[in-house]
């Protein structure tokens, strides 16, 4: 263990030590400050060291997702049964070596979902190659967790090491704007009363980060974690979808108990093929991906082969979409479907369009 990593067990013992309370709150904040400066150090140093020897994936397709979750949980069976990848099953750890890429089809889109090697607790230290797995779901637009149904303990060690990693799961940026100038102290505004911190801890958590002249904005009542990663500006923010497979394996009792436990989950078995319309849906909807169709003028639309776009797409990223050229010949659209009053309704090139909606381009 390096002098680093035994200042940050040091510091992490005197918080677990340390009541939290009104009058400590500023303390708890300022040395979680220091624990994330030292961690951002280690971090420097360790992707410097593991440069180039990481899993090449070269993303495709409309979005990507990586299956994440311990060795031997199904992974690969369920990659298996979601596309037509090939990836290597078998009742023993570590069956996959390598990060493996299928496609999977729905609704029209093609979805990158990437079969990546079993972490274990550490992996964001660097365990069993744990710093080169989680670049693989740094680089992804979702997370899929994959957990044994039969070791639910298996779910807060996963969002442990993702958030040990610098990865937000369905979280927003944190509403704080922190620009460095050349003097003048830390001048603090905020649109919110703060509960968690104040001024004085502000300053003292910029310090740590050696930040000691800047305009700090604050838009919510802020939290310490959530301020630091604004500080860092290095944090992932993806979506996630927590998934317990092998539901087949434990009896209706525990599946109903595990159900209590976690609402939000959704329970499958990819080897008996069970509820695997629901992850696609699902993945499809939080991947907020949305099918728009295009049609030729004096013809009907084209519904066999959507244009597939993220939610809020406007006709200006249609056109984006199909050719470079096409938003400098735009003259105007016309629309059938949700977002117009009327079949065939005249828009312009920022008009927002929504699922389904027919779009016919007229260009110079």
């Amino acid at each position: 263990m390096t002098e680093k990593e035994d200042k940050i067990k040091e510091l992490e013992a005197e918080l677990s030590k340390t009541k939290y309370n009104k009058a400590t709150q500023g303390h708890f904040a300022v040395v979680k400050a220091k624990i994330a400066k030292i961690r951002g150090e280690i971090e420097v140093r360790q992707r410097s060291a593991a440069k180039g020897t990481g899993y090449g994936i070269r993303k495709s397709g409309d979005a990507s997702v990586a299956l994440l979750g311990f060795p031997s949980v199904g992974k690969s069976t369920l990659l298996n049964a979601l596309t037509s990848a090939h990836s290597k099953t078998a009742a023993y750890e570590f069956t996959t070596l390598e990060a493996i890429p299928g496609v999977m089809l729905y609704k029209g889109a093609k979805i990158q979902i990437i079969d990546i090697p079993g972490i274990v607790r550490g992996a964001a230290a660097g365990t069993g190659r744990g710093k080169e797995v989680l670049g693989v779901v740094r680089s992804a637009d979702m997370i899929l967790f994959i957990i044994d149904a039969a070791n639910p303990k298996q779910h807060d060690v996963l969002l442990k090491e993702v958030y040990d990693a610098g990865i937000r799961i369905n979280s927003s940026r944190p509403q704080a704007i922190i620009k460095p100038k050349a003097r003048g102290g830390i001048s603090l505004g905020t649109t919110v009363r703060l509960t968690q911190l104040d001024k004085e801890t502000v300053e003292a958590m910029l310090g740590e980060f050696r930040i000691m002249n800047a305009d700090v904005v604050i838009r919510e009542d802020i939290t310490p974690d959530r301020f630091i990663d604004a500080i860092q500006g290095n944090r992932i923010y993806s979506s996630g979808i927590i998934s317990f497979n092998k539901i087949d394996m434990i009896g209706k009792d525990a599946l109903e108990k595990l159900k209590k436990g976690y609402p939000e989950a959704i329970f499958i078995s990819a080897e008996k093929r069970i509820n695997l319309d629901l992850i696609k849906s699902e993945i499809f909807d939080r991947l907020r991906l949305m099918r728009i169709f295009l049609k030729q003028p004096e013809r009907k639309a084209d519904l066999n082969e959507p244009l597939i776009t993220k939610k809020g797409a406007t006709i200006k990223d249609v056109c984006e979409r199909i050719h470079k050229d096409f938003v400098k010949r735009f003259r105007y659209a016309k629309v059938w479907g949700k977002s117009a009053k009327f079949p065939g309704q005249k828009f312009t090139i920022n008009h927002i369009l929504q699922e389904g909606d027919v779009v016919e381009l007229v260009l110079k």
